[in-house]
């Protein structure tokens, strides 16, 4: 009857929430919203799955450096790179940053899971993220702090943007066989309905 509500995301601990020990913590706090896990691994990732996650589509080319371009002209700084040569450059830092080490691939499922997720993160920009997200609460990294170090932002968590995100990110980190589907008797409670 509401089957058709209940989505799938991914959310990924990078290496620098692995090694700080967030694991735990993370995976608290989306339990305690009654998504349910479906999937869990520790993965050493590769270049080719990271040259996947991070595909280069024309929207993201154009949306990461049109940001990033205004971002720049914001500070009084000219930028002259196009935006495909600004996205190769961000994505090899993405893609470098996590071959740092292993990271923690997980799909969560539920009711609104992909924004409930992105909620519980935070905004990507941690100086931007909230109190009481993740990336508000354990880091406080900025866009400007990667510019002068030439790496990407430490923002400890990665979570699907949006629907069609989580789809293509599922089948990177999971083969089929690795996603459970059982029944959570507390959904029952949080989700009760009348009739």
């Amino acid at each position: 009857m509401v089957k058709h509500l209940i989505e799938k995301t991914v959310v990924i601990v990078k290496p620098d929430g692995v090694q700080r020990a967030l694991i735990g913590e993370i995976i608290h706090r989306i339990e305690k919203t009654g998504i349910k896990l479906s999937a869990i691994k520790m993965v050493l990732p590769t270049r080719k799955i990271l040259q996947e996650q991070y595909r280069m589509t024309d929207a993201w080319i154009k949306k990461l450096g049109d940001n990033s371009r205004a971002a720049f002209e914001a500070k009084g700084i000219k930028v002259t790179e196009t935006n495909e040569e600004i996205a190769k450059r961000v994505r090899e830092w993405n893609i470098q940053s996590l071959l740092e080490g292993p990271v923690v691939a997980m799909v969560w499922e539920g009711f609104h899971s992909i924004e409930i997720c992105r909620k519980i993160v935070g905004h990507t920009e941690p100086r931007q993220a909230l109190p009481g997200t993740i990336r508000g609460d354990y880091t406080t990294d900025s866009y400007d702090l990667s510019d002068v170090l030439q790496r990407p932002i430490r923002n400890i968590v990665h979570a699907s943007g949006n629907k069609d995100e989580a789809e293509n990110e599922i089948k990177i980190w999971f083969n089929k066989d690795e996603i459970q589907n059982y029944s959570k008797k507390d959904w029952e409670t949080i989700h009760k309905h009348n009739g």
